[in-house]
């Protein structure tokens, strides 16, 4: 029978220094989204079928939302790896999720959104999106 696990004991982290540091914060996660291009290699060979072969695979997107504190280090805009400060420097970082299973999917990417909500009557939140450049290595 297959394990099962809750969502709650994935840790999303990114890199400062040298170190993987957790995001604080952190709600739901989605991504990455990963993806195969398809390359179409049909023929007058093919039979009447559609042949393709697998291309370029990409990373694609982790997005996820987290109750937002302009304060904290991997939030802030003025601290070296806060999630705002790598947005403007439009620099690359290297991220890890990790699953409870001891599962962690390290990659490379680009901070692309940070989009903080403040409702009247709720908490500060904010979405972010980061796109995967290159590979993910799964351990």
């Amino acid at each position: 029978m297959a394990n099962k696990y809750s969502g709650f004991g994935v840790v999303f982290k990114t890199q400062i220094a040298g170190a993987y540091t957790q995001v604080a914060g952190v709600l739901d996660i989605k991504g990455p989204s990963i993806s195969l291009t398809q390359i179409d290699v049909t023929s007058r060979d093919s039979a009447n079928w559609m042949e393709f072969i697998g291309g370029l695979k990409d990373g694609g997107e982790v997005t996820f939302s987290l109750v937002y504190d302009p304060a904290t280090q991997t939030h802030n805009a003025a601290a070296s790896g806060g999630l705002v400060t790598l947005l403007i420097a439009g620099a690359t970082n290297n991220f890890q999720i990790y699953f409870p299973s001891t599962n962690t999917f390290t990659f490379a990417g680009l901070v692309t959104k940070f989009a903080p909500t403040a409702p009247l009557n709720d908490k500060l939140t904010a979405d972010v999106t980061i796109k995967v450049s290159g590979a993910i290595t799964f351990a």
